[in-house]
């Protein structure tokens, strides 16, 4: 169909779809050749490719994510180890919250966050969490990292960083809170943020094979190799070269399926979302890079 129906033409339309008696009285000429910069847009949209903005470029607020991320998230946690023994880890997750906060506010600069603009974040949130709680009988086969990639892909890293922290706290209230929680904020959050500054450097692609190799490279070396030596740290066993070897071994399995399922999920919703989330992005101005 060369033609598209106008949003301020919708509600006449359904008003005739719906009420046949007043359809005289309304204007049915919906349909009309859309302008040469709705047609540009449209095509841009169908081709679904997100591009980068000042690619190749980090912000200076990137650069103060990276310090709070690389540096400040990793001292508090150590804080809640060595001083509060693990038994702090709401209160350390929250830290995490806060610091995750402060990049994505300072996306917006000199203005005010719309209340859209943060919507969005918790609506991708809220997706990740019902996709991790929809597969709960089926282990380590979650959905969570392929929203949190296609986030960071969308709204940019700190966006990413963002709804990878909140996705494993707020999901954790189902699955159980411990001094894990930390821990699993921080290594989601972390693929979102890398995911976000390789495709802004260009590195990461908005295509399904580009994302489905990072998804499965993240979800065996990032998130397992974080979690898996936390795991040793949990428990009573000392940490050596020997049981480090032991628990990755351990957990190669776990991780595999990780990462198959972050695959799977990619194949099957990064293009539709991705679409969707660009137009929404494009139409209504949201957290502009």
């Amino acid at each position: 169909m060369n033609s598209i129906l106008r949003d301020d033409k919708l509600d006449d339309f359904l008003d005739v779809f719906w009420d046949e008696k007043n359809a005289d009285s309304v204007d049915t000429d919906f349909w009309e050749e859309p302008q040469e910069k709705e047609k540009l847009n449209y095509l841009e949209y169908s081709d679904l490719m997100a591009v980068p903005k000042n690619k190749g470029k980090l912000p200076p607020r990137t650069l103060a994510a990276i310090f709070l991320i690389v540096v400040m998230i990793p001292v508090t946690i150590w804080v809640g180890i060595h001083f509060f023994n693990d038994r702090k880890y709401l209160l350390i997750s929250l830290f995490i919250v806060f610091y995750s906060m402060i990049p994505f506010f300072l996306t917006f600069e000199s203005r005010k966050p719309q209340a859209r603009e943060v919507l969005i974040i918790a609506v991708l949130t809220a997706i990740a969490v019902a996709g991790r709680a929809a597969f709960f009988m089926v282990p380590s086969f979650k959905p969570v990292m392929a929203f949190v990639i296609i986030s960071a892909v969308c709204f940019g890293a700190e966006s990413g960083f963002l709804v990878g922290a909140l996705s494993m706290l707020v999901s954790n209230m189902l699955f159980g809170q411990g001094p894990w929680t930390p821990w699993q904020m921080f290594s989601m959050g972390i693929i979102g943020f890398l995911a976000g500054i390789l495709f802004q450097k260009g590195w990461l692609k908005a295509r399904k094979v580009s994302l489905c190799i990072f998804g499965f490279w993240a979800a065996l070396f990032i998130y397992g190799g974080i979690m898996n030596p936390v795991s040793l740290l949990m428990s009573s066993y000392a940490i050596t070269k020997r049981n480090l070897l032991a628990i990755y071994i351990s957990g190669l399995p776990v991780d595999m399926v990780h990462g198959a399922a972050t695959v799977i999920f990619l194949l099957l919703a990064s293009k539709p979302m991705i679409e969707k989330l660009e137009r929404i992005k494009i139409k209504y101005g949201l957290i502009e890079e």
